[in-house]
Formats: structure tokens, sequence, C-alpha cells
């Protein structure tokens, strides 16, 4: 006998989705954006999707977030719980005893200090415990000299961290000019990796547009627009950022394909 209450009920609930553990490689699509890709990565916080043309997007579980095979279903992690004696770190990964591993002969290269420190602030835990050393290039002008000076290898693996790596832009002439198996450049689009931020971290919907202006660099632009003073602005927007669920996930999709491609060296 149909029940009118018993409908409501469900109607008020939403639709139910079929729960899938998340694989490696499994291969869906957010139905929100419709990007499809294969999984590459998954934390606490989300699952990272790679497409065929290897950019990266990373997602927050959702229920009925994804298609698999052509039907909506919920991913959901595998069924693993930390322990009260296991620390979740800023990047969402289950931290390991704290010990810092020997420094691999590979590398990720990141434009400045500031992108630099925003790594460690996030990711300092897992890159200590894979033996990962960031280091600052301070400019990607001579990228290509600088790689060649590097010597990348198969047990010599380079990763490279650019800035507005946008069509057209002087960024994606320079990745251009870099072929190497063992070189891996990826990016995000924002200008400077302050906007990588979620500007929700200091109360704002989006950050101000900051118009071109050769006189004025982009940061001092930025701050003149938020009324702040430019001097220890930096340190207080970085410290803001607790987990990487605060960073832009072009930013976080660039940085953890890095990571996973200089890990895997020979």
């Amino acid at each position: 006998m149909r029940d009118i209450l018993d409908e409501y009920e469900q109607q008020r609930r939403g639709p139910a989705y079929p729960d899938v553990v998340v694989e490696m490689g499994m291969l869906v699509e957010d139905r929100s954006s419709h990007f499809t890709g294969d999984v590459v990565r998954w934390n606490a916080e989300g699952v990272t999707l790679q497409d065929r043309h290897d950019y990266v997007r990373h997602f927050g579980w959702k229920p009925g977030g994804f298609l698999l095979e052509g039907r909506p279903v919920t991913l959901v992690r595998p069924p693993k719980v930390a322990t009260a004696s296991q620390r979740i770190t800023a990047s969402g990964s289950i931290a390991g005893d704290g010990r810092a591993q020997v420094a691999r002969a590979s590398r990720i290269w990141v434009e400045g200090k500031h992108d630099a420190e925003l790594l460690e602030h996030v990711w300092g835990d897992d890159l200590r415990e894979l033996g990962i050393v960031v280091e600052p290039l301070h400019g990607a002008d001579d990228l290509a000299a600088a790689v060649s000076s590097f010597g990348p290898s198969h047990q010599r693996r380079l990763g490279v961290l650019l800035d507005h790596l946008v069509a057209g832009s002087k960024e994606t002439r320079i990745a251009a000019t870099v072929s190497d198996p063992n070189v891996l450049i990826t990016g995000h689009p924002f200008v400077d990796v302050w906007a990588g931020i979620r500007p929700k971290v200091v109360g704002l919907d989006e950050w101000p547009e900051i118009p071109y202006d050769p006189e004025v660099p982009w940061k001092e632009g930025m701050c003149a627009a938020l009324g702040v003073p430019f001097d220890g602005f930096w340190p207080k927007l970085r410290n803001r950022v607790n987990t990487f669920a605060e960073l832009r996930p072009e930013l976080v999709g660039a940085v953890e394909q890095l990571i996973d491609f200089v890990a895997e060296a020979d």
C-alpha cells in the first residue's frame, strides 16, 4: 500500500547512492564539473584525479559525487581508521614515526621562497618522511640551463612547480624549453602562490583583481588593495593555513603530482 509519509521522508533524505571503495587507477567522473580521470591519490579530505592530458584536480568526498561506469556512486576510503596515537598531517595523510629519511638525490624546485615555505608548511611531514628536498629557484627564466646543470636521471628525478602556468604565459613558454622524461613540470594558474590560498582564510570570498603594473610587484599591489602593510603579511597569511583543504585544488593537485613523481625515482 502506498504510504505518503514514507515517500515524503525518502524525498527529504534525497536519493541513495551505492558506496564504492576508492582504488588507485579507478576511472571516474566528477558529476559537478564533468572532469574525468584516473584516481591517483586520496586522503582524509578528498580524492585526486588525473585526466588523459595529465591534468590533475582534487575533489572532496561527497555523496553521489562521482560517476563510475556511468552510474552515480559515493566514493569512500578503504576501511583504515587512524588510531588515537596516529596524527593526521596538514596534507591529510597519516604521519609516520617522525624520523626524517636521508635526502634523496631527486629534488622539487619552486619559483621562490614563499612557495618553498608553503610546501614545507603543508607537506613538510610527507617531504621529510620521503626524503624529498624542496629548493627555491628565485626565478625560472633560466630553467633549461638549470635543469641541464642538475643532470636528471632515473635515480635523480626533478619536479618543478611554476606559477601562472596558463596558455600563452611566460611560464608556459619556459616550461616548453625542457623536455626530459626524468623532469616533471606542473603549475597552477595563479600569478603568485599567495593566490593559491583560499581567500576565506582571511574572511574574503575572492582575492581582489590586481591590474598589471610594471612598477608595482603583484604582492605589494595585493596588500595595497587589501589595505594592509606588505611587511609581515605573508607569515600571517601562511600561518592561517591549517590543512591543504585551505589551498586551491589546482595548487594541491600540482604539488601532490610532483611529490608522487619524485618519490617514484629508482
